[in-house]
């Protein structure tokens, strides 16, 4: 699943690809709004993103199941 971070005073924006799903990684970000802690992702390279969560503007999650491109595709 795709997700896009916006972070506040920043016109740049976060993009990762994790294997969490859409309510798991809602429930992370809700705490860490409710928290003010930072909200931490993994992505599927390996890559761990850590966001203060008064820096988040807003967090976008894309469709859980990516799209497939290419021939025999079932």
């Amino acid at each position: 699943m795709e997700i896009k971070i916006g972070m506040r005073q920043t016109n740049r924006e976060i993009v990762l690809d994790s294997d969490r799903s859409r309510e798991e990684v809602g429930e992370l970000v809700a705490a860490a709004l409710s928290d003010g802690a930072l909200l931490t992702l993994d992505d599927t390279k390996g890559r761990r993103v850590m966001v203060p969560a008064e820096a988040l503007a807003y967090v976008e999650l894309g469709e859980e199941q990516t799209r497939r491109v290419g021939f025999g595709v079932v």
